[in-house]
């Protein structure tokens, strides 16, 4: 019997492990400092070369910084 529930619980128990898999990656992403840098540096120079307008910039600039300083505080626990 349980072979017959491994073999039907399969493909639920894959699709657990890769959101697992991605929830770990946006966690580590999010939480990465100076990854979060970098992505402020981007949206500069995207900004800088008019790639992007001043609103766009302004409000994922705000998204970012709120991130880097969650993400410095969760740093110092």
């Amino acid at each position: 019997m349980f072979i017959l529930d491994d073999i039907l619980l399969a493909p639920l128990n894959m699709v657990i492990g890769i959101a697992k898999a991605i929830d770990e990656q946006v966690q580590k992403e999010t939480t990465d400092v100076k990854r979060i840098k970098e992505k402020l540096m981007e949206l500069q120079f995207k900004f800088e070369f008019d790639e992007i307008s001043e609103e766009e910039y302004n409000a994922r600039e705000k998204e970012l910084l709120e991130q880097l300083q969650r993400a410095q505080g969760t740093e110092s626990e």
